[in-house]
């Protein structure tokens, strides 16, 4: 029981940090970018700020219910006298969480810690090259968190 609570929370950890993504991408971005810079950059801001708090704890989910996970099931395996392995796909998922959370860790505390300081300034120009770095990153991210689900669902040999 404690496995599928654990899971359900990493699931949903997941669909917070990819789907918030995936809505901020194509839906946000494209609906305020008539906006202009004085209107929307605070209101990213603002937006971003409210979803990097949720991404934050949402990683912290996403990680910890990962690794107690594999541990509950590395344990049972050596309880039970055989020899734990574990398989490629969770190691490929393990990797590629990982490597959002840093990727995440450089989009909170250094992109948008820059772009709260221009918007902060009323610097319209440095802000915009911000959020379109901020942009690219999360680009980057969502298409890691596409890849993973993918392995996670396929459900690939190993």
């Amino acid at each position: 029981m404690l496995y599928a609570l654990l899971n359900a929370l990493h699931v949903l950890a997941i669909v917070v940090w990819v789907g918030g993504m995936v809505f901020a991408h194509f839906f946000l971005r494209p609906a305020v970018a008539a906006l202009p810079p004085p209107q929307r950059l605070p209101l990213m801001q603002a937006v971003l700020g409210r979803f990097f708090a949720a991404v934050l704890a949402a990683s912290a989910v996403t990680l910890a219910t990962g690794l107690w996970m594999i541990g509950r099931v590395a344990k049972q395996v050596v309880q039970g006298g055989g020899s734990f392995s574990m398989p490629p796909s969770w190691t490929l998922m393990t990797a590629l969480g990982v490597l959002m959370i840093l990727i995440f860790g450089h989009i909170r505390f250094v992109l948008y810690k820059r772009l709260s300081a221009a918007v902060a300034a009323s610097d319209w120009t440095r802000g915009a090259e911000q959020l379109a770095a901020l942009r690219r990153w999360v680009g980057a991210n969502l298409a890691i968190g596409v890849v993973v689900i993918l392995v996670a669902v396929l459900k690939l040999p190993g």
